[in-house]
């Protein structure tokens, strides 16, 4: 597992939010264009078929696999980076980061200017506590 310094984790805070504001707004387009699929079905198995804009049906199929797939790309890149996505609607990210002789997590809620909490592990968001020096003192020049 790969854990990141202070410093690393609030320079790269910009572009996961980036990846996660796009990963949010393609799992909403793909909630979108699936339920318009749904009422598309519902209205073929209604008429029999006989009224299906089959080029507006086309689009909205391909718009749904397309927000799909860039819902997982941008999942995807968030993972490849080591950053953990804990609630992808809420917007909880938490980074790994060595605490010690332990793995603890930076945690970021979206909205939040910066990162000022932490939990263990197995205390996850209900158990954030704020950052102490000994975030500042964990910094290793590279």
């Amino acid at each position: 597992m790969k854990t990141f310094t202070l410093s690393e984790a609030l320079t790269l805070l910009p572009v996961v939010e980036s990846l996660l504001v796009r990963a949010q707004a393609a799992v909403q387009t793909a909630a979108e264009r699936e339920q318009q699929m749904q009422q598309l079905s519902q209205a073929i198995f209604m008429t029999g078929g006989m009224h299906v804009d089959v080029v507006a049906a086309s689009r909205t199929k391909n718009e749904h696999e397309k927000a799909v797939a860039e819902a997982k790309d941008s999942l995807g890149e968030l993972e490849s980076i080591g950053v953990q996505v804990k609630d992808l609607e809420r917007g909880l990210l938490d980074f790994p980061f060595q605490l010690e002789d332990e793995v603890v997590l930076l945690c970021w809620l979206q909205g939040e200017k910066t990162i000022t909490h932490w939990h263990t592990t197995d205390s996850g968001f209900a158990g954030r506590r704020p950052l102490d020096d000994r975030f500042i003192r964990g910094e290793k020049p590279h």
